[in-house]
């Protein structure tokens, strides 16, 4: 028997609600960076959203379905601000509040009327829309970026959430679903709301993943490359000789002169930053950028 949509939208403003906090949580023990901070503060906007919203009759207008609908795309806009700081390319958090305003000021300008409820529907999930194909182009960016090969999950699922909020958009815009109760039991609206529950939690699951996923590279990282010089070490070496396979290899093996009396004359701290040049310019010879495996043996 398939729930009402009313209890639907209780059951997604719990689960995000329990989601929040578990994100809130994470990030005050203070081993990840801000994403959890904001991803948290996404899920809670969007539970008090849906939970207004499930109030609908219940309360005045003006808070359950003005307020419910500018507190939904408010937290919705932030999930795409938490995966821009998990990408590391942060928006500017002033410009950032004034679009949240910006699109929330239609919800009750233009579609405040009680009996719109297509109207705000259509307009409601355009947004959403947008800024799901926005979160999946900044996971695909992820991707190609960074190799995280998890985030190719979070585009997928971005992808069709995004391709439910676009057919949601089209059945408003045909009076499919609204109509003067947006609780009057439309199937199609019901299975839709049904799914958010799902894509919720497998969204968050997918954000820990690259979490995971990027803190295991890190890893990998430090443990095969020359903390000084950023060139691969003995184990980073090692790692990389095999994948050459059965192509002819060249090993230049090089020593820099008297370089014991430099770091006696001028300090370690100089001679460091000739180790980090000469690396740096190995790195830059054209006959060596594509097929060379600099390292510090």
């Amino acid at each position: 028997m398939l729930l009402d949509l009313r209890t639907i939208y209780f059951i997604v403003a719990v689960s995000c609600f329990v989601l929040g906090i578990l994100q809130l949580a994470a990030y005050a023990t203070g081993r990840f960076e801000r994403w959890p901070l904001w991803w948290g503060l996404s899920n809670l906007l969007v539970g008090v959203g849906s939970f207004l919203v499930a109030l609908r009759n219940l309360v005045p207008y003006s808070v359950s379905v003005d307020g419910g609908n500018i507190v939904t795309i408010a937290g919705y806009m932030l999930m795409f601000f938490a995966v821009r700081v998990f990408s590391g390319r942060a928006l500017d958090q002033r410009t950032f509040w004034l679009a949240i305003l910006l699109v929330s000021v239609p919800v009750v300008l233009i579609v405040s009327d009680p009996s719109a409820v297509s109207a705000r529907l259509l307009y409601v999930s355009v947004i959403c829309c947008l800024c799901d194909l926005a979160v999946a182009r900044e996971a695909i960016s992820i991707v190609q970026r960074e190799r995280l090969y998890s985030a190719a999950l979070l585009v997928g699922l971005y992808a069709c959430t995004a391709a439910i909020f676009a057919v949601r958009s089209i059945l408003a815009a045909t009076g499919e679903i609204g109509g003067p109760d947006p609780f009057g039991g439309s199937a199609i609206h019901n299975w839709m709301a049904v799914s958010a529950v799902a894509f919720i939690m497998l969204r968050s699951m997918a954000m820990v993943l690259m979490a995971a996923e990027r803190s295991r590279n890190q890893l990998t990282e430090l443990a095969h490359h020359d903390p000084l010089t950023g060139a691969l070490n003995r184990g980073g070496l090692a790692q990389h000789l095999p994948a050459l396979g059965s192509q002819p290899v060249s090993l230049l093996i090089i020593d820099i002169d008297h370089f014991k009396q430099l770091n006696d004359r001028h300090g370690h701290a100089a001679g460091d930053d000739i180790l980090r040049l000469f690396a740096s310019v190995s790195r830059g010879i054209h006959a060596l950028r594509r097929s060379a495996c600099p390292s510090r043996w």
